[in-house]
């Protein structure tokens, strides 16, 4: 059998550590859970291969607990099997109703019943490997729609992975997909609607990649990469060390991609020029001071980088053509 993680939820114990017995014997992670409530609690952090159900709970039944996992967008993908005490035409179209992938009314063999999971998990791979394309693709399509961006993502992944080891450049901005054209290539600054738009992508990437279990670990750098240290940053206005350090790592390399590269809005800045604006961001409590020097030594090595001294980081006491709050919105998200 494919190794999977499968949540199981029964409230009987006896019932559960036969389960439990023949599926550890196949290599498979068991999570039990002993009612209904703590499933859907569990489920969503978990992300399990494949959720295996009874139906008969100490405080509801599987099929009301089947159709709010499956209302839960982060576990759509997740097979659900149904398992009831007795067979019958209208409780399997209930399940089927309720979203279960499978209903078993009357237990199956052994051999049976892991046949039939074996069957579930590689469909939900072959799903998972599709979906993962599709939102790879969408990635790509939302840099194509701005002439200005080309390539973004990519690089940002990149130097992520050369500075902090981040797997999430690459569908980082994936919720931009949601932005209208008018917008993201709007010369001029946006309005405050077309900025509330703009501060919802965070948030509509996450709910894009949520159901997927191979992209929870970059589930954190899609919907924070916009949060500030100070606390002022959205979606969810995280302060310090509640942003995840990945995160603060893939700030400074977005920022600094964003900086040098040409935009409908900015001329591209020079590499200095770019590491000022990362010292400013850092002083004004937006970004992890420690990890913005870290970086910029990275970039410009660090003999270069105490050469250039103060003229790094302040170009010689003022900034030529733009003020720094101009230069602040160097993202059009």
């Amino acid at each position: 059998m494919v190794t999977a993680t499968i949540l199981l939820v029964d409230g009987d114990p006896s019932r559960c550590a036969n389960w439990e017995a023949l599926l550890l014997n196949q290599g498979c992670d068991v999570i039990a859970a002993r009612s209904g409530e703590a499933a859907l609690a569990l489920c969503p952090r978990l992300q399990p291969d494949l959720v295996l159900l009874n139906d008969a709970l100490p405080d509801t039944h599987g099929l009301e607990i089947c159709r709010r996992l499956k209302a839960d967008p982060r576990n759509r993908l997740t097979p659900v099997v149904l398992l009831a005490a007795a067979e019958s035409v209208s409780s399997s179209l209930k399940a089927r109703a309720a979203g279960a992938d499978d209903f078993w009314g009357n237990p199956p063999t052994p051999w049976e019943a892991l046949n039939r999971i074996q069957s579930l998990l590689q469909l939900k791979s072959y799903v998972d490997e599709q979906a993962e394309s599709v939102i790879f693709s969408l990635s790509q399509t939302i840099e194509a729609r701005d002439p200005f961006d080309g390539g973004h993502s990519a690089r940002v992944s990149s130097n992520a992975v050369r500075f902090g080891k981040s797997l999430g450049g690459l569908v980082h901005d994936i919720g931009k997909i949601g932005i209208p054209d008018a917008i993201l290539s709007k010369p001029a600054p946006l309005n405050a609607e077309e900025t509330r738009i703009v501060e919802q992508h965070p948030v509509v990437g996450e709910q894009i990649c949520s159901a997927l279990k191979s992209f929870r670990h970059v589930l954190p750098l899609v919907r924070h990469h916009h949060e500030r240290m100070n606390g002022t940053g959205y979606p969810d206005g995280l302060y310090g060390d509640q942003i995840p350090l990945l995160v603060r790592v893939l700030q400074i390399v977005d920022i600094c991609d964003a900086l040098t590269t040409d935009r409908s809005y900015r001329q591209t800045l020079s590499l200095p020029r770019a590491l000022s604006v990362l010292y400013e961001e850092a002083d004004r409590g937006w970004l992890d001071e420690s990890l913005v020097r870290q970086f910029a030594s990275l970039v410009v090595g660090s003999e270069t980088l105490t050469a250039l001294g103060n003229r790094v980081r302040f170009q010689g006491g003022h900034w030529s053509g733009s003020s720094p709050r101009g230069l602040m919105n160097h993202r059009r998200g």
